[in-house]
């Protein structure tokens, strides 16, 4: 099948090289020439593991190009996947200027049937504005085109950063929204052709109204962001009360009605997804006049959670931190990835530097972002960031530090040499954002040991 990708971000590169990987011919249209003059030169703009190999392949053999080219983008695909940004606006609400200027584009040069799919993280009630505006452009050229429709439908990404590849080639649910009659059939069978090759063993697409699958996305993002923020909670109280969250983490994901994921506490959500989709979910409903209180919470319990780390630090070492030097292992919201939007790494290290504090900071990927968007949280205060060392190799960054500071939780960071950590280290103390080690062995060998919900048992 012949498809065209909007947008070579995150969601529409990984959707484009992957669906050429099944055999399809893909066309990839970005606007921003520099990216496309990367992914034609061999290059990545994104980490994703797996992602290059596939996008290498498939374009060397012809499945897949990329291109700036609009009008071409719009003849080349009976399904045209919108996959570009929608960022939070002023107000929480989901931009949706990029995701309509695709759609008019697409009204402007279609000449025959399209499948339009929104493919980017849209409110519900966007399908209808992306056919309001191709209608539009359809009018504007006048009644001498013959086109033959077009249908909207809603077909949201469930891809975590860092394991997209295999969300995608092997997923767990495919949500469809489509009309039920009219090009919509037309657009049923397309999509039902599509996603064929996913649905050999078993069955996993989901068919709904265009609306229900727009909302499911928000949804599912919100629910997640709730089970995290509820988490954090009860590891906050439990650092107060003694408990140990882990064991709590355990006793109540043994409940098949709970069950274990994402009931761990650390210091805070973060990345593209779950901060702007549980704001843009709270806009929509207080325009219908509702109040999500429950999700209110959920960001502000999150917002919280990120300065709980800089909290334990002071309580340790003081609130004037002049003169004191920590290493920060982990920037990037999560492992996997060098994504660094939202991150917890970036609110640590403003409150550490405000307070006078020296870091030396090291991640696995993520170091080339970090400091270009470092460079923009302190564009009015660039003598702050001069106290800050990037260090290519974890142990050097524990070189005289105060403590060791973990944010993320990557696989590099599990199981280090406890002996040179503490070799390195003026004083042996840990700051465990993640809850990447147990209280009591860091006790046994020597380190003041500070957890999320964990604390107490360490200091016992």
């Amino acid at each position: 099948m012949k498809i065209t990708i909007i947008g070579t971000g995150y969601v529409g590169l990984v959707t484009g090289a992957c669906l050429a990987e099944l055999g399809n011919d893909v066309f990839c249209l970005d606007v921003d020439e520099n990216k496309i003059a990367i992914l034609n030169g061999g290059g990545i703009p994104i980490h994703e593991p797996g992602l290059a190999e596939i996008v290498n392949r498939n374009r060397a053999i012809g499945r897949l190009r990329f291109s700036t080219d609009v009008e071409a983008s719009v003849a080349h695909g009976q399904i045209q996947f919108i996959a570009v940004g929608t960022p939070p606006d002023e107000d929480g609400s989901a931009d949706l200027q990029y995701v309509l200027a695709a759609a008019r584009n697409i009204g402007k040069y279609m000449t025959d049937f399209k499948v339009v799919v929104d493919k980017s993280t849209v409110p519900v009630g966007t399908a209808d504005r992306v056919s309001a505006a191709i209608r539009g452009e359809l009018t504007a050229r006048g009644p001498g085109d013959v086109i033959r429709g077009f249908s909207v439908v809603s077909n949201p990404e469930f891809l975590k950063e860092g394991a997209a590849v295999e969300d995608f080639m092997r997923p767990d649910r495919i949500v469809i929204g489509c009309a039920s009659g009219g090009d919509g059939l037309k657009a049923h069978a397309l999509m039902t052709q599509l996603y064929a090759p996913f649905n050999r063993n078993h069955e996993r697409t989901y068919w709904m109204d265009v609306r229900s699958a727009e909302f499911t996305k928000y949804a599912a993002n919100a629910m997640l962001a709730t089970r995290i923020s509820f988490m954090n909670e009860l590891a906050n109280l439990a650092d107060k009360v003694g408990a140990d969250i882990e064991a709590v983490r355990h006793g109540i994901g043994s409940d098949p009605r709970i069950g274990h994921s994402f009931l761990y506490a650390g210091c805070g959500y973060g990345g593209s997804c779950f901060p702007k989709d549980v704001q843009a979910l709270e806009r929509t409903a207080r325009g219908y006049d509702q109040e999500l209180l429950i999700l209110r919470a959920v960001e502000q319990v999150n917002n919280n959670q990120k300065h709980v780390l800089g909290n334990k630090i002071s309580e340790r070492f003081g609130a004037d931190l002049t003169g004191k030097h920590f290493a920060l292992w982990g920037l990037a919201f999560k492992p996997n990835t060098d994504d660094m939007r939202e991150a917890s790494s970036r609110v640590l290290l403003g409150e550490l530097l405000r307070r006078g504090a020296t870091v030396a900071v090291h991640d696995p990927v993520a170091m080339v972002e970090a400091k270009r968007v470092l460079a923009l949280d302190f564009a009015a205060t660039p003598e702050l960031l001069e106290r800050v060392r990037f260090c290519d190799n974890q142990m050097a960054a524990l070189q005289d530090a105060d403590a060791l500071v973990i944010i993320t939780e990557w696989k590099t960071y599990r199981s280090p040499d406890f002996n040179l950590v503490r070799a390195h280290l003026k004083t042996p103390v840990i700051f465990d954002g993640r809850n990447l080690y147990e209280p009591a062995v860091m006790s046994e060998i020597g380190f003041e040991y500070y957890g999320i919900g964990r604390s107490v048992l360490a200091r016992n």
